[in-house]
């Protein structure tokens, strides 16, 4: 063998070895857990101590989404306790004779009445939706939608989902003779009656009939 063809093959494995030792596409960061759980007033400060535990973290909006604002306003509403469902990041040291801090990230519902840590059907609910004037609620699972209004059986629903720009979705369902459509918007709304923040406004049309309210998404659908 020619003496420069041996070098080359010499160095082929070296050659592919830089390839496999070069840096590949940087993986995208894993989003902040999602959390549920109870928030308190202790002083000054605000606790969140989640479903089944009994450790308290001081709460810290790092997504200057209203959480401190809108909690204080419930709180002095009356209600003792709310209820937080939120995406957050935990931190294990100790602050102020607590177990640590929690930076939320983004907040899905907050409330001081209605379906908390109790609710059953929550790791099965895809998005629930409701409003008032006339009152009306809407669960969504994967199986289909249930809507419930005062005075009338529930109606069970087909649908299919339309995912729209800017986050928007869109849910329809024609069957039973009923002929539904919901509309649902990433921008905070707030229930008109209990004053429950939920991360979605929601537009629901049954037949000819325009209903609004809030929506946020279930344990399904993260």
């Amino acid at each position: 063998m020619h003496p420069s063809r041996f070098c080359l093959l010499a160095l082929l494995p070296l050659f592919t070895g830089c390839q496999l030792l070069a840096p590949g596409t940087p993986s995208q960061p894993s989003p902040a857990p999602r959390l549920q759980g109870e928030i308190s007033q202790a002083g000054s400060q605000l606790l969140f101590r989640p479903c089944l535990e009994q450790r308290h973290f001081v709460l810290s909006d790092t997504a200057n989404s209203a959480l401190l604002r809108n909690s204080q306003s419930l709180l002095s509403d009356g209600h003792s306790v709310l209820f937080a469902d939120l995406r957050g990041t935990l931190s294990a040291s100790a602050e102020n004779n607590h177990d640590g801090a929690l930076a939320v990230s983004q907040v899905y519902r907050l409330q001081g009445e209605g379906h908390g840590c109790e609710d059953a059907n929550f790791k099965q609910t895809l998005l629930r939706a409701s409003g008032h004037e006339p009152s009306w609620s809407l669960r969504v699972g994967s199986q289909g939608m249930v809507l419930h209004r005062p005075g009338q059986e529930p109606l069970a629903l087909p649908y299919l989902e339309e995912q729209l720009p800017e986050g928007r979705l869109h849910l329809s369902s024609e069957a039973n003779g009923q002929r539904l459509g919901l509309w649902l918007t990433p921008q905070t709304c707030r229930d008109s009656m209990s004053g429950a923040v939920q991360h979605l406004s929601a537009e629901l049309r049954l037949n000819d009939q325009v209903l609004r309210g809030c929506g946020h998404f279930g344990g399904a659908r993260q």
